[in-house]
Order: C-alpha cells, then sequence, then structure tokens
C-alpha cells in the first residue's frame, strides 16, 4: 500500500467535484461547515468530524453547503492490501460515510502523513512513515464506526458538537502544550466565540478547564505514583515545576508535597 498524496482545503459555496470515478481510495474527513456527498444513488449530509469515503471505480458527487460550505482534510491511497484495510474498519461504497471522528486526533494524523511524503534519499522510508499514520487514522475511523451513538448524537447542535470536542481536545492534549486560538481553528470556529459557546456550556473558559485537567491529574499522580514534583509538572503539561507548585498550591491551598504528605499520613 502507498499513500499517494494528502491536503487540505476551504471550497467556496456550492463548490463541487464530479460526477467522476477515481481509481484510488480517498478519504475526506469534515473539519467545520456541511456538504453533501453522494455514491451508488445514495446521498449523505456531512458535518464536522464526518468522513466520506471514495472508492476505486465507483461514481461519486460531492459538493459544498451554500450557507456554511465545509473545509475538510483528504488523503489517498492505493496499493496491495488497501482494500482489507476498508473492510477491516466496516467501510464499503453501500457504507461510505463514518461519523463522529475526533477531529484534534485525527487532524492531526493528516497533519503528520502530509509531513512525511516520500522525499529525500530515501523515499521508501518516508512512504513507510506514511503507511504508520495512515493506519492510526483508519484505526480512528474504525473506532468511530463501532461506535457511532456515543460519538455523534444527533440531536446535537453545531455549537453543542464543537463544546464535545473541544472538551475531548483539551482531555487528551493536557499533557502538551495548547493553544486555543490553534484549537478554535481545528475545530472551525474563531476563538472568541468559542470561548463564549465554551463558557456558556461549562460555566468557565477553556482555558480554566484546561487547568481542572491538569491539576487533577496532578492529584492522582501524587497520591499513587513516587514521581517527583518534577516529573508529575512534566507530565500534566508544565515545563516549569515551581510555576506548577504555585498553580497547585491556588488549586488545593498546599504545596504538592504538603498534599501527598498529608495524604498519605493522615492523623
Amino acid at each position: 500500500m502507498s499513500v499517494l498524496f494528502s491536503g487540505e482545503a476551504q471550497p467556496i459555496a456550492l463548490h463541487k467535484m464530479g460526477p467522476a470515478i477515481h481509481d484510488y481510495y480517498l478519504i475526506h474527513t469534515v473539519l467545520s461547515g456541511s456538504g453533501k456527498f453522494s455514491i451508488r444513488d445514495r446521498s449523505y449530509s456531512c458535518r464536522a468530524g464526518d468522513s466520506f469515503l471514495i472508492f476505486p471505480g465507483e461514481l461519486f458527487f460531492y459538493q459544498a453547503d451554500e450557507l456554511q460550505p465545509w473545509s475538510y482534510v483528504w488523503v489517498a491511497f492505493a496499493g496491495r492490501g488497501s482494500g482489507e484495510l476498508m473492510e477491516t474498519i466496516g467501510a464499503s461504497p453501500d457504507e461510505a460515510v463514518i461519523r463522529g471522528t475526533a477531529i484534534p486526533r485525527i487532524r492531526s494524523y493528516y497533519n503528520q502523513l502530509r509531513e512525511c511524503f516520500p522525499s529525500g534519499t530515501h523515499p521508501e522510508l518516508s512512504n513507510l512513515e506514511a503507511n504508520g499514520w495512515l493506519r492510526l487514522l483508519l484505526q480512528q475511523l474504525g473506532l468511530a464506526k463501532r461506535q457511532p451513538a456515543a460519538i455523534d448524537p444527533p440531536t446535537d447542535s453545531a455549537g453543542d458538537y464543537a463544546i464535545k470536542q473541544a472538551i475531548q481536545y483539551l482531555s487528551l492534549q493536557y499533557a502538551q502544550t495548547i493553544s486555543i486560538a490553534q484549537m478554535s481553528s481545528m475545530l472551525g470556529y474563531h476563538r472568541t466565540h468559542l470561548c463564549k459557546l465554551f463558557k456558556q456550556s461549562t460555566g468557565i473558559s477553556p482555558m480554566q478547564y484546561l487547568m481542572k485537567i491538569r491539576m487533577t491529574r496532578a492529584e492522582q499522580l501524587l497520591l499513587t505514583t513516587s514521581m517527583t514534583i518534577e516529573q508529575i509538572s512534566s507530565s500534566v503539561g508544565f515545563g516549569d515545576a515551581l510555576y506548577f507548585s504555585r498553580k497547585f498550591r491556588k488549586w488545593r491551598g498546599q504545596a504538592p508535597s504538603e498534599y501527598r504528605h498529608t495524604a498519605r499520613n493522615p492523623r
């Protein structure tokens, strides 16, 4: 199997592709907005978090919405084993849309794919790396396919769905350096608008929510491991242990070492 190309686009309203036929597999994952996709005389409405799949030899058509045109990322691949992988994740021309994929994680896989296309003196090694990221991407699609109800409830509004995606992003990436502006862009929202929606839904800002996740995880590590304060600080997204200690004291009223000692040595 070989990864052929990958990209990202934000088409204009009513931009369309097809009817056409490709001789390779092509996956699009919608990041924001909406559009429609057709294959084998079946039409699907797709929105953020949905992935639509084009199969070799199958006539397809897709078009951006007039009012909220979608943005999406895509990857094309072909070769031995491609069909078997699609069967493994439960995809076929009759089951060509997978809903509820986790945008932050799957977009990171698309980004990694684009960065490792065959180049330099060892293109075969770059293709090997690209194959690895593609398989991780397909795994996420397979997981979403198996539990659509839990991930993509049909009653959610676009705003509710964005908040769920933001919470999932923060919960998965809390140990990394997180930019709310970057997260907002990935979800297809302006930073100010997403922060407003987030606070309306949760009662706190995204950064406050992130701090809550980090402090809760730090508490768990202090109570259940023998990791040093520096190690715990790094594990929950703080590069500076002193800064972490100040934040933890503000959170719990005790320094991390005091909190650990008190919890392990109750009077």
